[in-house]
């Protein structure tokens, strides 16, 4: 079945690169305009936009940092300068700064989270407030709105060195379920996806030499998943064929979140 998102505008935060882009790149071809959000590069996103056009979508590129407040109530503005109004929001935003808890600075700490955490609770916040405020599109959703939070296997899986992420992935857990449990009286749909290992820039210096070998060791399907793994349920979440999927999280991870390691040893 062919999913059509058509007459339906979605805001990916991040979309430039990695997952974002690969969601932004479905969503379009699946006929939703698209707002592609950028931080400090605007030529990824530039370029990612014609690419849409030429395709014969819709789309445009506006550059916000999605943890300031301000940014983000700007960023929500334009959207509906352009397109008039919102559908779905895929709050994809974030980003790594690694180090032992004992090294790790505040400030790496505070800007993992205020990305990664308090930028999805921005984006949420003004994503709802915008779907309340349209109220429901007959004919084009089932849903008022549609949220799709970008986590990760790490709200699910300690993660050594990486303690600000973890922490921050955790989060947007139970920020997605609690968001969810507040908002679904009024069709407004919540989910999350948490990828697991997904070929994508972040991850490129850790599958470098035999990386993706020992990486395949904790991945019981045996390949590292690809963006567009990850976009396909993007769409999926963000049609009505999921009408009825709300609260929930979609693991995307090929198995890691079974813990592999303990094959044998339980």
């Amino acid at each position: 079945m062919q999913i059509s998102l058509q007459q339906q505008v979605a805001l990916v935060t991040g979309a430039s690169s990695g997952l974002g882009e690969g969601a932004a790149r479905a969503l379009a071809a699946a006929g939703a305009a698209v707002v592609v959000n950028y931080n400090s590069h605007a030529e990824p996103a530039e370029k990612l936009v014609e690419e849409i056009r030429a395709a014969g979508g819709q789309a445009v590129a506006i550059g916000a940092d999605v943890s300031q407040e301000e940014q983000v109530e700007k960023l929500f503005a334009q959207t509906l300068e352009h397109f008039g109004h919102l559908d779905i929001l895929v709050a994809n935003s974030g980003l790594q700064k690694d180090a032992p808890l004992v090294d790790m600075s505040l400030a790496d700490w505070n800007t993992v989270i205020n990305v990664n955490l308090t930028g999805q609770f921005l984006c949420a916040r003004a994503a709802l407030r915008q779907f309340i405020s349209q109220g429901m599109r007959p004919g084009v959703s089932r849903a008022m709105g549609k949220i799709i939070h970008m986590s990760s296997v790490h709200q699910l899986i300690p993660w050594a060195g990486h303690a600000n992420y973890a922490a921050s992935k955790g989060g947007v857990d139970l920020l997605m379920r609690s968001i969810a449990q507040e908002v679904g009286e009024q069709h407004i749909r919540v989910n999350s996806i948490a990828p697991g290992a997904i070929r994508t820039a972040i991850n490129q210096q850790a599958m470098q030499g035999d990386g993706e070998a020992k990486m395949l060791k904790l991945i019981p399907y045996g390949r590292v998943g690809e963006a567009e793994d990850v976009a396909n349920a993007v769409v999926w979440l963000a049609s009505d064929l999921s009408d009825y999927v709300h609260g929930t999280t979609l693991f995307i991870d090929g198995g890691m979140s079974l813990y592999p390691e303990f094959r044998g040893n339980g």
